[in-house]
C-alpha cells in the first residue's frame, strides 16, 4: 500500500541521514582538529592553515586508498579549504557571514 511504501521510504531516508551526518561529523572533526592543532603550532592565523588542516584531512580519509588517493585527497581538500577561507573573508563572505563593513 502506500502507507507501507512511505514508511519504508521514510526509514531508509532517516538511516542515510544518519549515516551522512555522522560522517560529515567525521570529516569536521578531523578538519577542526587538525586546523586548532596547526594552528597552535605555527603560532599564526592565516591562510595556510586551513590548506594545512585540509591536506591533512583529505590525506587521512582517503588513507584506505594508498599513496595516490591520498596525494588527491589531500590537494582536493587543501584547495576546496583555502577557497572557502578565501570566500569567508572576501566582502561576499562577510555578507553572508553578517560581518560589517
Amino acid at each position: 500500500t502506500a502507507k507501507e511504501t512511505a514508511m519504508a521510504t521514510l526509514r531508509q531516508t532517516a538511516g542515510k541521514s544518519t549515516s551522512m551526518g555522522r560522517t560529515f561529523a567525521v570529516i569536521g572533526a578531523v578538519y577542526a582538529g587538525s586546523e586548532c592543532v596547526i594552528e597552535k603550532y605555527r603560532a599564526k592565523t592565516d591562510m595556510r592553515n586551513s590548506a594545512y588542516a585540509g591536506c591533512l584531512t583529505g590525506g587521512i580519509l582517503a588513507r584506505s586508498g594508498g599513496p595516490l588517493a591520498m596525494t588527491a585527497g589531500c590537494a582536493g581538500f587543501a584547495a576546496w579549504s583555502t577557497a572557502i577561507e578565501s570566500f569567508m573573508h572576501s566582502s561576499a563572505g562577510e555578507g553572508v557571514m553578517g560581518g560589517h563593513k
